[in-house]
């Protein structure tokens, strides 16, 4: 089976050959658009090779995907020093500490500015060859995919084992990962919660029936125990929104307490009917509460503060054909985002009440604005 191109590359950088991990990863650009790994790995191999504006480039980008990765922010730290921005890589550093207190190199960078106070000591250090030892590690080395997924197939024909008993093996994570889920206590509805009586005073939303809310909240589960966390959340907010026993709802509470916050990467790998369009979330926003999305577009009436930044975002607009409608983007952080180009954003979705009825507004957790984004609308 053909080897994976990110793990053949990440192999040679392992032995330092990091112009043959580049010439591997350059052709790869639209195969792993969005990708923080490639974008990671290409760029600290620029990074080791020395070519910084490259490196810049591509670490940027990885940031887009993972704001607070600490390896692109110290990345990112090393090529602001050679830069001579001391108090951006300094930023940096201490944000590092913040994510990973006893973090190394952080550590280790913040005690080498301090004995090179100036612009003049610093560039001497750097002059001295020493910037490497503050680079970030390239990617764990991982075994080989294809070479894993061969075994798989070979162990499944040869013995007919099923998932489970491969997770069991470790051959197939993905379903260590999903019993880690199922074995969650307090998930499963005990009798008590089955047997409690329907909700009968009050104003609600959707009203159910007992099996209704039975059958959507044993569908939550089964897509959380897949890691299908947006999907399960829509079945457990229209239970929320219902007339449904309030033990059932505690339990819709927990279990939407065990979910996760997604990154690009992970987004990407859901299945197209769990990234929810503006169009069908604007329709009925309240099963949509706290669900992420990524939708794509362009940003008017910027503010950026020191510790925020918000605009008003053209969904759909990123073509400059189609308006699907336009929401407020909220970042609780500062964020560059150039206007005059095409903005993919992650976020999470918050219903607000608006003259006309219920709207939403957007939570930001992360943006992506790559020049290759322009480049992916092309036909």
């Amino acid at each position: 089976m053909k080897s994976d191109p990110l793990f053949k590359a990440n192999q040679i950088a392992h032995r330092g050959n990091y112009d043959g991990a580049i010439r591997i990863l350059e052709p790869e650009v639209y195969r792993y658009y969005g990708s923080y790994t490639y974008n990671y790995l290409l760029g600290i191999s620029y990074l080791y090779s020395r070519v910084y504006g490259m490196a810049l480039t591509y670490l940027r980008l990885a940031r887009e995907i993972k704001m607070r990765e600490p390896s692109v922010l110290l990345g990112l730290a090393a090529l602001y020093l050679n830069h001579g921005d001391t108090d951006r890589a300094v930023d940096l550093y201490l944000e590092v500490q913040e994510l990973d207190e006893k973090n190394p190199i952080a550590r280790k960078a913040l005690k080498i500015i301090r004995r090179n106070p100036g612009p003049e000591n610093m560039s001497t250090w750097i002059d001295s060859g020493k910037l490497h030892t503050l680079f970030p590690p390239l990617p764990k080395l991982q075994k080989n995919p294809g070479r894993i997924i061969a075994i798989a197939i070979g162990i499944v024909a040869v013995l007919g084992l099923s998932g489970g008993i491969l997770a069991k093996t470790g051959v197939l994570p993905f379903f260590e990962k999903q019993n880690q889920r199922r074995a969650l206590e307090g998930i499963e509805l005990a009798k008590e919660d089955q047997d409690a009586p329907m909700q009968v005073d009050g104003s609600y939303r959707y009203v159910l029936t007992r099996n209704q809310v039975l059958d959507n909240y044993n569908e939550a589960r089964r897509l959380f125990t897949t890691y299908r966390d947006e999907a399960a959340r829509v079945n457990l907010n229209r239970i929320l929104e219902s007339n449904g026993p309030e033990p059932i709802k505690n339990k819709a509470r927990l279990l939407i307490s065990f979910m996760e916050t997604p990154g690009f990467d992970t987004m990407r790998k859901l299945p197209p009917s769990d990234l929810f369009a503006y169009s069908v979330v604007i329709k009925e926003p309240a099963i949509y509460r706290d669900c992420h999305i990524i939708w794509r577009g362009m940003a008017s009436n910027l503010s950026q503060e020191q510790t925020h930044t918000s605009f008003d975002f053209l969904v759909g607009y990123d073509t400059r054909h189609i308006l699907d409608g336009i929401v407020r983007v909220d970042f609780d952080f500062a964020i560059p985002v150039n206007p005059e180009r095409p903005v993919e954003i992650l976020g999470r979705v918050i219903p607000i009440l608006s003259e006309s009825g219920l709207d939403i507004r957007i939570q930001g957790i992360a943006l992506n604005q790559a020049g290759l984004l322009e480049q992916a609308q092309q036909p």
